[in-house]
């Protein structure tokens, strides 16, 4: 008996290379006063066993600060991953990277706090992803 066919999804769905697991340390992009950001857990990852959670470009962690100012640390909060170095292929064909990880730190709602660059402008359009 052929095993194709069970469970799963219909057609191709699309899906960007995950960089980012759990305990990665990333730049923090904003002028919120963070350095860094420690990955803590990635929103909406079901998971398997003993397969660590990951995240990629417009995925919501949890996340603390590791350097930065004193009354940032030491709390668990919400970022959104602005930028990753593991290449991922866009629609189009390209593929796409940046030289170094970084997020920037959102409220509960997923609405930015303070935000520096050239990202704001892709993110103000879409912070799910899919850009």
């Amino acid at each position: 008996m052929s095993k194709r066919g069970r469970g799963g999804s219909a057609g191709n769905k699309f899906r960007m290379s995950l960089g980012l697991p759990v305990a990665a340390t990333v730049n923090c992009a904003d002028n919120t006063g963070a350095k860094n950001l420690y990955i803590i857990s990635v929103k909406g990852i079901k998971g398997r066993l003993n397969r660590l959670p990951s995240a990629c470009v417009g995925d919501m962690v949890m996340a603390t600060v590791k350097k930065g100012k004193p009354d940032l640390r030491k709390k668990v909060m919400p970022a959104v991953i602005v930028r990753q170095r593991k290449p991922w292929r866009r629609k189009d064909g390209v593929y796409m990277y940046f030289e170094d990880n970084a997020g920037v730190i959102v409220n509960p709602k997923g609405e930015m706090k303070d935000l520096l660059g050239g990202i704001r402008m892709h993110l103000d359009e879409d912070i799910d992803g899919c850009f």
